[in-house]
């Protein structure tokens, strides 16, 4: 019987497979009709479901991710079926048990995506990411007691349900926007309170396309496109809508306007939504059926500790009196106290604080409008600053418009073509006095200051800028008067006055510029801004006394060819995407600076080599039809003192460069390195003191990060070259990394065979090794032959690597260089290295080269321990699969300075040479600040020279899963 009862066993052991064999192959045809069935029910599903999450995706809303994922399972076993499907077609006997079996397989996911498909909530989108909103800079409070209590009452209203829309409402300058300002941090603090809060600035000039843009620049993403004013209404609503507990605040309202023709919603207690503005007229905040709040003047004592502040030095000589009455002319506003107490600051003559008090009492008589206190008073502190270059350079930033931010670079610029600043022997020395001027009208308080991080060519800098208070701009203008016209739009005929001087008409983006032709023999300056079709060709023919022309409209198709008559320009600033030429140059002989920033430009203007006067030329173009600078144009512009170029499309010959002995900044592209080393071999003491050359460059600079550099030289296609003595940066066709911080390049040294110099092996056999002692950064990426930094030679009179090579380097990178298996040799001091970054790199061994002699060494009982990179802060190992140790087993790392470790792919790494101080035989504490980015495995496996260390600095990291 156990012999039979094991025979039974053996054959259903043997007949099961064939069993599922033979019902997978004669059921295909069932499974195959049901899977397709199943399908069929699922692209039903999912064809609702899509038309439902499409429903729901209102602006502000995305899809949930199980949705998201269970509509990509969906796609990939639509894919799977039709797989399957081609090969049952194929009718192959003995496929059809796969066929079969896979169906049923099939058949049972299908069902399970059916049945996942049932179990969605109600709603198939969320909200996403909360964002709350951006911090704004602001002062300290001026008036603590007054502006505390104001702020008190405001908060107060936010947080009551009942209250949907708060007025806060003063006289120009008494510190509404400022309090708003701390209002808005204070609730990106306490977000508890609110999901999101919106600032807009509105200022004088209401626009109903502006102010939507404005609202809806906050909103991610943006739901307004070019449409009409009421579809825009009905996008924005939409997308506020959505918004639940929103603050949005409108600064500096001047009329009254419906919600819905802007498309906000009327905040609700249901909606948790809040609406606040700031105004000068009370009246606004009636028509806006707002909950008002007046801000107050400051109090006598508040006013009094204003002023001292902001004068800021010793007044106890100054008759009490004398001072009480300054303070009290100041009539308790905040920005008439702190622009008259900045015309005073360091001044200690009792006489001159007499002489203020009178000339106060006088200004400030027979007032009638509402900001003439204020108007009176800041119009005094313009009259203290004395000097006329300051008035006037205080009048030109009124040319700009209302709460602009205007870059203290371009403004200079416009100083220089004003005669503001004058002619000087050098560049610099005309930057410095633009600069000065400047610092001045911000001490005075007549101007604020402030920077803003800015991209050009995929560099990040900081950029100053300088604005102006708009009761400041107000005064400014009031002064100017009939001299200045300063519209949004360009006025007709008539309106253009004999004796107008400056005029600055800055549109908002899009409108279209009227055929007229003004007759102004006094004009002088003209400012264009944001018109989008052809200017008429008459617009020019009457202006003949232009001496500055900046045009910002991007968007217009040609220049008239009336710009080629002005011949008293001495500044000419074009900004525009689509412009492909301009006008001859031919007879603007009196042009001094010319600013080119137009992409679309295919070729250097004609004439330019007329204009023997010029001392500026920045030409940015992307499509420039040359590829050489035209011949004999460079020679002629003997008085450059800036050549920026594009790196792109134009080089310039290296002979003709020679003769620009004045310039003092150069960026540009040379046609080759022997035009290069010509003009590296004339430059001797002297040449550029700021300088990025280039030399054969592929990529157009867009690509290659190249900007604000100081001294730098960039190098393709090129085996060796001379580099100025001076020389900083060194860079070979960089590959596109994305956007960074200008204080990263500057003074770096770029190699890259991206497009060229393949064939580099060291560095000190492609350049003079004594050029690369300053080098304060050194980059070296895709060198596939690279074989190290210095070729060793094995017989040598005089050492390779010079004393002091590399002793100024502070930030070291390489990757994808396969070929080096060593980097630094034992010998260079590299006390100022503070970032090590090293990927990529397949054969690498060794960061310090030496190490296998080291640890051959039979061990003395007392070896000494060297301490390598004191200056460390951050270590990147990434990638090395050879690497097996830093350093030799004599030298450590201090912890002191080091912020950031990274090791990611070092499999053949074991030794981290790190150290800490002994107290009392005890290791110190690490730095708080350090982080160790690291996976786990690789931790554990590393081995330590005291075991202690790894007890230590454990806490310290992060253990990742890298991707």
């Amino acid at each position: 019987m156990e012999m039979l009862g094991a025979i039974l066993e053996l054959g259903k052991t043997i007949l099961a497979p064939i069993s599922e064999y033979y019902k997978y192959h004669r059921s295909v045809d069932e499974n195959m009709k049901n899977l397709k069935r199943k399908r069929d029910y699922l692209e039903c599903k999912k064809s609702d479901i899509e038309l439902k999450m499409r429903a729901e995706l209102l602006p502000r809303k995305k899809p949930k991710s199980e949705v998201e994922f269970w509509l990509q399972n969906v796609e990939t076993i639509n894919v799977e079926i039709q797989n399957i499907e081609q090969e049952a077609e194929r009718g192959n006997y003995f496929s059809r048990t796969h066929v079969g079996k896979i169906a049923c397989q099939k058949i049972q996911e299908v069902t399970e995506l059916i049945d996942q498909s049932c179990g969605f909530s109600e709603s198939l989108v969320i909200d996403p990411p909360v964002s709350y909103g951006d911090e704004l800079p602001t002062g300290a409070l001026v008036g603590e007691s007054t502006a505390e209590i104001t702020m008190e009452k405001i908060w107060k209203h936010l947080l009551d349900e009942d209250c949907g829309m708060i007025g806060v409402y003063g006289m120009g300058g008494v510190g509404k926007t400022t309090i708003m300002k701390q209002i808005n941090n204070r609730l990106l603090k306490e977000k508890d309170k609110f999901n999101h809060v919106i600032w807009v600035t509105v200022s004088k000039a209401f626009n109903v396309i502006k102010l939507q843009n404005d609202i809806a620049s906050m909103l991610h993403p943006n739901p307004l496109k070019s449409e009409d004013e009421t579809t825009r209404a009905g996008k924005l609503y939409a997308a506020l809508k959505e918004m639940k507990k929103c603050v949005l605040i409108l600064d500096d309202l001047w009329n009254a306007f419906p919600l819905e023709n802007i498309g906000i919603p009327e905040p609700t207690s249901e909606n948790g939504c809040k609406l606040v503005l700031t105004t000068r007229d009370a009246k606004v905040c009636h028509g806006m059926n707002c909950k008002t709040i007046q801000v107050e003047l400051l109090s006598i004592k508040e006013s009094h500790d204003l002023f001292l502040k902001t004068v800021g030095c010793d007044v106890s000589n100054i008759p009490e009196d004398v001072v009480e009455g300054v303070v009290k002319q100041c009539a308790r506003l905040p920005l008439a106290i702190i622009t008259i107490a900045g015309s005073l600051k360091n001044v200690v003559d009792v006489s001159e604080w007499r002489n203020t008090l009178n000339e106060l009492r006088t200004s400030t008589k027979g007032l009638a409008h509402v900001d003439d206190p204020v108007f009176k008073r800041l119009q005094f502190s313009y009259e203290r600053l004395k000097d006329k270059k300051l008035q006037d350079c205080l009048l030109c930033c009124a040319l700009y418009p209302e709460d602009y931010e205007i870059y203290r670079d371009e403004l200079i610029e416009h100083l220089i073509g004003e005669k503001v600043i004058e002619s000087m022997k050098s560049r610099q020395e005309e930057l410095d006095q633009g600069h000065t001027l400047l610092n001045k009208l911000e001490n005075a308080c007549l101007l604020e200051g402030g920077s803003k991080d800015f991209e050009i060519k995929r560099i990040l800098e900081k950029r100053r800028f300088v604005k102006m208070h708009d009761l400041i701009r107000d005064m400014a203008l009031q002064i100017a008067g009939a001299k200045f016209l300063v519209l949004e739009d360009v006025p007709n005929e008539e309106e253009w006055g004999n004796d107008v001087e400056k005029v600055s008409l800055m549109c908002k983006r899009g409108s279209n510029f009227p055929y007229v032709s003004p007759k102004c023999p006094k004009l002088s300056t003209l400012l264009l801004r944001g018109y989008v079709n052809i200017i008429p060709d008459s617009f020019f023919v009457h202006l003949h006394g232009l001496r500055v022309l900046h045009v910002d409209c991007r968007e217009f198709k040609s220049l008239p060819n009336s710009v080629s008559d002005l011949k008293h320009l001495t500044s000419l600033r074009l900004k525009n995407y689509d412009l492909k030429c301009v006008p001859s140059l031919a007879k603007l002989t009196a042009l001094r600076s010319l600013d080119l920033w137009v992409e679309s430009l295919e070729e250097i203007p004609h004439g330019l080599e007329m204009l023997v006067n010029l001392r500026y030329l920045n030409v940015e173009s992307y499509r420039m039809n040359h590829k050489m600078m035209p011949p004999g144009i460079l020679p002629e512009l003997c008085q450059l003192r800036v050549l920026k170029l594009p790196f792109y499309w134009l080089d310039v010959n290296g002979e003709e460069m020679v003769g620009l002995k004045k310039l003092e900044r150069f960026e540009g592209a040379f046609d080759g390195v022997k035009g290069f080393n010509t003009y590296v071999e004339s430059l001797e003491e002297g040449g550029p003191s700021h300088y990025i050359y280039a030399v054969n460059q592929k990529k157009p600079a867009s690509q290659l990060g190249v900007a604000e550099l100081g001294e730098s030289v960039i190098l393709s296609d090129c085996n060796i070259c001379l580099l100025p003595k001076d020389v900083r940066a060194l860079r070979i066709c960089a590959v596109q990394r994305g956007c960074v911080s200008s204080d990263y390049w500057k003074k770096s040294v770029w190699f890259n065979s991206s497009f060229g110099c393949k064939e580099i092996e060291y560095i000190n056999s492609s350049f003079d090794i004594f050029s690369l002692q300053s080098l304060e950064i050194l980059d070296l990426e895709y060198l596939n032959n690279l074989k190290g930094l210095f070729r060793e030679e094995k017989v040598a009179p005089a050492p390779v690597v010079p004393l002091g090579t590399f002793s100024r380097l502070k930030q070291f990178k390489i990757c994808n260089c396969p070929n080096i298996k060593k980097l630094f040799t034992p010998g260079l001091l590299l006390d100022n290295l503070e970032q090590i970054n090293v990927e990529c790199c397949k054969q690498l061994e060794e960061i310090i080269g030496g190490a296998e002699a080291s640890d051959d060494e039979v061990e003395e009982e007392a070896k000494e321990i060297v301490e390598i990179f004191p200056q460390l802060r951050n270590l990147i190992l990434w990638g090395l699969p050879e690497l097996k140790t830093i350093c030799s087993s004599s030298n450590v790392i201090l912890c002191d300075s080091l912020n950031s470790i990274e090791i990611y792919k070092c499999p053949k790494l074991k030794r981290l040479p790190l150290s800490l101080h002994l107290i009392d035989g005890e290791l110190s504490s690490p730095p708080s600040s350090l982080q160790i980015r690291i996976k786990k495995e690789s931790w554990e496996s590393l081995e330590w020279d005291n075991h202690d260390m790894k007890m230590v600095l454990q806490p310290l990291c992060q253990f990742v899963k890298w991707y």
